[in-house]
């Protein structure tokens, strides 16, 4: 693991020292070792170990992707760091601790000093304030391997732009301002406030439990969730969204997770549908969380569908294929793939 064992590199990740017991954290990396010594096989890990070889040779000196479609884009560019942190990559340290460097240098480029907005509005986006969600929660992870004053002042910054944005309904939209909201972007807000609290970042109780309130409100009777509060049926990669957006929001048991466990086990993933979900990649890395939280049979049942799915959609040169850029889909391919090692923060148990 890029030069450092698992449990080295959990108790070297300060952060997570600091929400942890010390028992608890060393139970942790009992737990992950266990998980990973089963589950990636040495298949598993070259597929990875391709896969990140070929994100490390997309990336420019500035630390952007310039592929087809969302070129420069805050998003795939944190999501490509995560992909790098989820292998034990860390900032500076490790085969690809330059390239985490550079994604951390980018994020933080395009944070605005006075707002704390993170995006690059000159360049494709599906939504700003994914940019932003995504950009904060990429920061607060590397907040604990990398614990400068720069790094802090501008998580802070973004984390006090999500909390001022909240809208009236307890959730967030494409823009960062108080309007309407929907679960996608909700869920990308709420993980990284849940990041940025585990870094030690001050997080408001009332913003959670208004979030809390909101995710709730968007579960259907099936056990999915709704796109916005107005009304409209559950699809599974809003419903996996939703699902993480109340174990990262501190739910973890509970009618509302039983029931959207058992929508979510309904959707075991398989090749055709992986194939022609537009949103397939962005459902799966939801799930995958999920799962991993839920732990025991529906972990040990999903892990290996979706894995097995993935391994057999990999280009010939490593990467995944995604609409949106194939940078983003093999970011996301790598961190489903690499849940197991439960290396970061965000993802553990």
């Amino acid at each position: 693991m890029a030069g450092l064992n698992r449990r080295r590199f959990l108790a070297t990740t300060g952060f997570a020292l600091g929400a942890l017991p010390a028992a608890a954290f060393a139970q942790q990396a009992d737990d992950a070792e266990r998980a990973s010594a089963h589950m990636i096989k040495p298949a598993t890990q070259a597929a990875i170990d391709k896969a990140l070889a070929w994100l490390a040779s997309r990336q420019e000196e500035d630390g952007s992707f310039t592929g087809n479609g969302y070129a420069r884009n805050v998003a795939v560019v944190s999501l490509a760091g995560m992909a790098f942190l989820s292998g034990g990559h860390t900032p500076g340290r490790g085969k690809y601790g330059e390239q985490v460097q550079r994604a951390m240098r980018y994020v933080l480029d395009n944070a605005e000093d006075g707002s704390g907005f993170i995006c690059n509005p000159n360049y494709t986006s599906h939504g700003p304030m994914y940019d932003h969600g995504f950009g904060t929660l990429f920061l607060a992870e590397v907040y604990g391997m990398s614990p400068d004053s720069e790094v802090r002042d501008k998580l802070a910054r973004a984390v006090k732009l999500i909390v001022t944005t909240q809208n009236s309904e307890g959730g967030w939209r494409y823009q960062p301002k108080v309007a309407d909201a929907d679960i996608s972007v909700t869920i990308c807000q709420v993980m990284a406030l849940r990041a940025a609290r585990n870094a030690g970042i001050y997080v408001p109780n009332e913003t959670i439990d208004r979030c809390i309130d909101y995710v709730k409100r968007s579960q259907n009777a099936d056990g999915g969730f709704m796109y916005m509060l107005q009304g409209g049926p559950s699809r599974f990669p809003r419903s996996a969204a939703g699902v993480v957006a109340l174990y990262s929001a501190g739910i973890y048991e509970g009618e509302e997770i039983r029931k959207g466990l058992e929508y979510l086990n309904q959707h075991l993933p398989t090749q055709e549908d992986l194939s022609r979900d537009t949103h397939a990649m962005y459902g799966h890395y939801y799930a995958v969380q999920a799962m991993w939280q839920a732990g025991g049979a529906d972990w040990e049942r999903w892990y290996p569908a979706v894995h097995d799915v993935l391994l057999r959609q990999q280009q010939a040169d490593g990467s995944w294929m995604d609409l949106i850029c194939p940078e983003y889909g093999t970011a996301m391919a790598c961190i489903v793939l690499q849940m197991p090692n439960n290396y970061l923060p965000i993802f553990q148990r």
